[in-house]
């Protein structure tokens, strides 16, 4: 069997475009006397660079009378070749009997409290020859990382050694001695470099002036085990008070945590934001919008529930409900009395509503904006209203407060009152330094959280310009230009940071300058968390759509979107998949158990949802790896929709031809056009056609699929849902594999499907919707995805064919 890709196929300039390349630089500081035996030597990798190309016809299916849809990207394949510790590196193994496991098979006890352990002269051996003045003045390149000793034994040690109990704390935040006690950690061997801090203004700044950080890592499974990872990176700090010693500044140096949150430093942080950062901290999407008439405000001065003064400043409360709250919320039966002076009773609030609206008024603000308190629960028309100016309630906020600490709103907000968090700052004086263990960034921190994980969420932080976190750990502040945080001095009035803890998280909105990546983008987050009500798929994201409209001009957001989908990008739009480790099922959206949204929307479906690359159809199994879509041409010239009130209307759908050549050794293609006639549906489909029926004229050919054999060999999971499969053009001897696409796996797939063609795209690969005639009614409906090579299809002989997508 020949593959598609091979020299046979690959001619003229229908080619698959691999780039493979890297850049590594190493410059080195100069140092000595950090530890007998002289000063590091410079080390450099090779780079490797390379390129092919290819054109692909984008293409969709069908199953005995099923739609495929396909689509191509181009490829950009990077090798990245990882640098080897100097210690002995072995593969991690297990011991059952290994005694260390035994003794750390509970957390380990440490002192986490603000507290510094004034005791200079517990060390070990190892850590005895360390000069850590002069480590951290001068540093140490990775290249010459200093060897540890295996991690078992700094375990072992850290009772009696404080600088080896600085990094069983990590591991204590690991819980991998806990939920892993058959790991022998004798084989991670640990070793220990610098990272400079960076600069919170402009330089330049003599190399001495710069703060440095001990980075501590390990070979085997500190490098792969998901444990290490979801804890991230073990750094070890100065603290402030030490700064001087090396005439430096206290920028980037450590900060306690106290048991409370500083009010004066939250204070500072939005005062840093608000006179510095301006307009960069202010998305373009929504200048100059005001908030509609009907929205209201909690006033924290009168306690009352009130519509929104015209331009007044408000914060947004973000938090998980966890559960029905018609003991709390504002209903038909109480909003009268809750609009009247101290009409809103804080002793029947909990916990994360009433700690938020004393921060908020102890911080000087005077309105909040709660939804539980703001929407009339039980009134499904001011419902619906609210919910649809959601992308205004949280983009023109001051800022958002994000309760991430707590599972429920019965929850405190963390370190807002005195013990409601346990302090985290953990001190060691060695050599007459404070060292400490720095907290998880944000990033790390909330992906910990029950906040994170809720799909309301998504976009109460993505819309917002400022966020305030409150976390387990800690308080964090993130704008579009900085993030603060309480263990971390970090403070500046530029809008220039090269700090580590600079770097936002990058959900802000809209997160490209394209309309589609910024949809795509949303997407992908979005679809991986979870609902408590199912049907509430689409207007939980419906702020973001919203915005979306605005920020690139789609128009009218009632064509621009429905069920969840771009319609103006419809093109691209088709090309989703399931993630493979969902299986196929789709929501209860409907009272009845059933569900009436159509097959072509992501949002019918469970679990996440995936744009990729092509390069997912070039593996031997099915894997969650996301890309970037592409289509250059369109080769549907008209679409159209049945509306809810049952007549069919056309889509505004945005052509795309970026094709400036065809290969003139290929075959060529033309795609039917012409505008669609409704008389030309067939007398077989079943009417009335349902609102979300999508209607339009492509060509259709067969092919045969047969399992990828990669898949039965050992290397497909039991939690796989989908499998890849090859496409088979038997119009040649011996039979070639022309393409691949993606099926579910339960029903098993039959062995002959029908494809129709979408678009044109750059690259060899292509997404295609597969698609199944429910035989009754004579509509199809959506099943997988895949690729096609253009000249297998136009070989095939395609026929014309009015579809009807359900």
């Amino acid at each position: 069997m020949i593959s598609p890709f091979s020299s046979a196929t690959r001619s003229g300039r229908y080619r698959l475009y691999v780039g493979s390349f890297l850049t590594y630089s190493s410059n080195p500081e100069e140092i000595t006397s950090i530890l007998p035996g002289g000063a590091p030597t410079a080390g450099t990798i090779a780079t490797h660079r390379g390129q092919v190309s290819t054109h692909s016809l984008a293409l969709a299916g069908i199953i005995g009378g099923t739609t495929l849809g396909i689509w191509a990207v181009w490829l950009l394949v990077v090798r990245i070749r990882k640098l080897k510790l100097k210690a002995n590196v072995a593969s991690a193994g297990t011991s059952e009997s290994s005694p260390l496991l035994v003794r750390y098979q509970a957390p380990i006890e440490l002192q986490t409290s603000s507290a510094t352990l004034e005791n200079d002269v517990l060390l070990c051996s190892v850590c005895a020859k360390l000069d850590f003045y002069r480590i951290f003045l001068y540093g140490i390149h990775e290249l010459e990382a200093i060897p540890l000793g295996s991690l078992s034994s700094i375990l072992e040690k850290s009772y009696q050694c404080s600088f080896c109990r600085l990094i069983s704390l990590y591991i204590r935040r690991t819980r991998i001695t806990e939920n892993f006690p058959h790991i022998d950690l004798s084989e991670i061997e640990c070793s220990m470099h610098t990272i400079v801090c960076g600069a919170l203004r402009r330089g330049p700044y003599p190399p001495l002036r710069y703060g440095r950080r001990l980075h501590i890592t390990g070979n085997g499974l500190w490098q792969t085990h998901p444990a290490f990872s979801a804890a991230g990176s073990l750094i070890i700090h100065l603290m402030q008070e030490d700064a001087f010693k090396f005439g430096r500044p206290v920028d980037l140096h450590g900060r306690r945590v106290k048991n409370a949150v500083d009010i004066g430093l939250v204070k500072k942080w939005i005062k840093l934001c608000q006179e510095n950062h301006r307009d960069k901290c202010r998305n373009v999407w929504r200048v100059d919008r005001n908030l509609p008439g009907f929205v209201r405000v909690v006033d924290v001065v009168s306690m009352a529930v009130i519509p929104a003064p015209s331009g007044c400043r408000y914060v947004a409360l973000s938090y998980v409900w966890g559960g029905n709250g018609a003991d709390y919320w504002t209903t038909k039966d109480n909003i009268a009395k809750r609009s009247m002076p101290s009409g809103l009773d804080a002793a029947n609030l909990p916990d994360t509503i009433t700690d938020s609206i004393s921060f908020v008024r102890q911080l000087g603000e005077r309105y909040i904006w709660i939804d539980a308190l703001c929407i009339t629960q039980d009134d499904s028309q001011d419902k619906a209203i609210q919910l649809h100016a959601m992308d205004l309630v949280y983009g023109l906020s001051y800022f958002t407060l994000i309760a991430a600490g707590g599972k429920t709103v019965r929850d405190p907000l963390p370190g807002y009152r005195p013990r409601t968090r346990t302090p985290q700052t953990h001190i060691e004086v060695i050599q007459g330094l404070h060292l400490f263990v720095t907290l998880p960034t944000h990033e790390k921190a909330l992906a910990l959280s029950a906040w994170i994980t809720r799909c309301w969420t998504y976009q109460e932080s993505a819309l917002s310009c400022r966020r305030i976190y409150f976390t387990e750990k800690q308080v964090y502040f993130e704008c579009q230009c900085q993030v603060f945080r309480e263990d971390i001095v970090a403070e500046s009035k530029a809008d220039f940071s090269s700090s580590f803890v600079r770097y936002p998280r990058g959900e802000y909105f809209p997160s490209s300058t394209d309309s589609f990546m910024s949809y795509e983008s949303a997407v992908g987050k979005y679809t991986r968390r979870n609902l408590t009500v199912e049907s509430d798929i689409v207007d939980a994201l419906t702020g973001v759509t919203n915005a979306l409209v605005v920020a690139f001009g789609l128009g009218d957001p009632a064509r621009a979107f429905q069920y969840g989908m771009m319609l103006t990008e419809l093109h691209h739009a088709l090309l989703w998949q399931h993630d493979p480790h969902t299986p196929r099922a789709r929501r209860l959206l409907a009272e009845g158990g059933g569900s009436s949204w159509p097959s072509w929307a992501w949002a019918t479906w469970r679990g996440a949802v995936i744009y990729t690359s092509e390069d997912v159809y070039r593996q031997t199994r099915v894997t969650s790896r996301r890309g970037q879509t592409s289509v250059d041409e369109t080769l549907i010239d008209a679409w159209y929709i049945v509306d809810h009130g049952g007549d069919i209307v056309p889509l505004d759908v945005r052509r795309v031809s970026r094709v400036y050549w065809i290969d003139e050794e290929q075959p060529p293609y033309s795609s039917p056009g012409g505008i669609l006639d409704p008389t030309e549906i067939p007398l077989d489909i079943h009417r009335p056609l349902k609102p979300g029926t999508l209607i339009f004229r492509t060509t259709s050919s067969d092919f045969d699929i047969t399992r990828r054999g990669g898949e039965s060999n050992g290397e497909s999971s039991a939690a796989d849902h989908y499998g890849l499969f090859n496409i088979i053009s038997t119009t040649s001897s011996p039979p070639t594999w022309v393409g691949t696409v993606i099926l579910p796996l339960i029903p098993v797939p039959p062995t002959s499907i029908e494809f129709i063609v979408l678009s044109r795209c750059d690259g060899v690969d292509g997404v295609c919707d597969l698609e199944r005639y429910r035989e009754n009614e004579g509509l199809m409906e959506r099943v997988g995805l895949g690729i096609i090579h253009i000249g297998a299809w136009v070989a095939s002989t395609p026929k014309e064919k009015v579809v009807f997508l359900r």
